[in-house]
């Protein structure tokens, strides 16, 4: 059976829109989730949910901020509908020693912990801009909220990783 070619209009068009953003889509849910896996699966279920729902997008220049709302809300859907599993830090595996034991730039391993101790409604402005590189409005219009409300959030943000290197709070 051959696919129509409505179909396999609309499989380019997914795979033109999703080649792009994919690697926008897994950073934004790792961010949000603080899980390399679970922003895996959260960014497959925004996929599917994505192309059952290309029609309704109706320009392509909105692409990345429509996906990056469908990965928000499904990021939200996950933790709603999963409870997660928990591991007792004293009786890992070799395997997930290993990964905690793993060694990295402490610098960067620094801001990451002072970005991830921000409350989620300054981090997560704070990586749609930094390093999604969103302009306020694109992350107003995405967290549905006012770009001055953006903003203030974005200089609280910044204050509160100041705060935190400035008193050391963070090693």
């Amino acid at each position: 059976m051959t696919e129509s070619r409505a179909t396999i209009a609309r499989k380019k068009r997914f795979e033109r829109l999703v080649a792009v953003l994919h690697r926008d889509m897994y950073r934004y849910a790792v961010w949000l989730n603080r899980d390399p896996g679970i922003a895996e699966d959260v960014v497959q279920e925004a996929l599917l949910r994505a192309w059952k729902s290309l029609d309704s997008l109706r320009d392509d220049s909105a692409a990345k901020q429509w996906v990056l709302t469908i990965v928000r809300r499904e990021n939200a859907r996950y933790f709603e509908r999963k409870r997660l599993e928990t591991v007792d830090v004293d009786n890992l595996t070799p395997a997930q020693s290993l990964i905690i034991a793993e060694d990295e730039d402490s610098d960067t391993d620094d801001m990451r912990r002072a970005l991830f101790e921000l409350e989620d409604d300054y981090r997560e402005p704070l990586v749609l801009q930094v390093l999604l590189g969103y302009t306020t409005d694109e992350i107003a219009a995405l967290m549905g909220i006012k770009a001055g409300a953006v903003l203030t959030r974005l200089h609280r943000a910044r204050h509160k990783l100041k705060a935190q290197f400035d008193t050391g709070a963070t090693s």
